[in-house]
């Protein structure tokens, strides 16, 4: 199943920015639970595995059968497997109408294009799960209520940078996936490594 649950316990459980900080996790950045402020964990080596693999799939919001389907994909494929799959990930429509700021979150990104807000060289798209190419463009779908909802996200968005695989133009309301990502501009806090070794096991 996706996880739809409080994203500030997930913040704290893996003392990580996974989602945007809210105030209660400012005020208490440690482990959830009654315990959670004394808590240390020794973790063993599946457990961190376990931990980056938990990590990356609630950051992207994917259940664990799409989450295991998108590594199987990256391990058929030419090139570094934690590469190419943290590429797939980034790849994704819902997540690069994240990155070019016309939503809030990822979780946000998804639902946008599932309600068909969201159109790729012209043409309605409602999979977020949709591999974008380069020189495709992303765009609102023209509608006011399209047009609205990604302006709200682009203004809740502007603290945010865009990273230099994508073009943005915020007063049109689209842009363009200029190149494939390197390892640089995906998830820094992430180490895949750790994800192939576990799902290697």
């Amino acid at each position: 199943m996706r996880y739809t649950g409080a994203t500030t316990r997930l913040n704290r459980r893996f003392k990580a920015i996974l989602f945007p900080p809210t105030k209660a996790y400012e005020r208490k950045s440690y482990l959830p639970g009654i315990h959670g402020a004394r808590l240390k964990r020794r973790m063993s080596e599946y457990a961190q595995g376990l931990c980056e693999k938990q990590k990356l799939r609630f950051m992207f919001g994917l259940s664990e059968k799409q989450f295991r389907l998108t590594f199987e994909k990256a391990k058929k494929e030419h090139g570094v497997t934690g590469e190419v799959f943290l590429r797939l990930l980034e790849s994704r429509l819902d997540n690069i109408v994240y990155r070019m700021g016309f939503a809030k979150t990822r979780r946000a990104a998804r639902q946008m294009v599932l309600h068909g807000h969201v159109c790729v060289n012209g043409k309605k798209v409602n999979i977020p799960s949709d591999i974008c190419e380069p020189g495709e463009e992303i765009s609102s779908n023209g509608k006011p209520a399209s047009r609205q909802l990604m302006t709200r996200g682009f203004e809740a968005s502007q603290g945010r940078n865009c990273p230099a695989w994508l073009t943005v133009q915020g007063d049109q309301l689209k842009g363009t996936v200029n190149r494939l990502p390197i390892r640089e501009e995906m998830v820094p806090e992430i180490k895949e490594q750790l994800i192939v070794e576990f799902y290697s096991r």
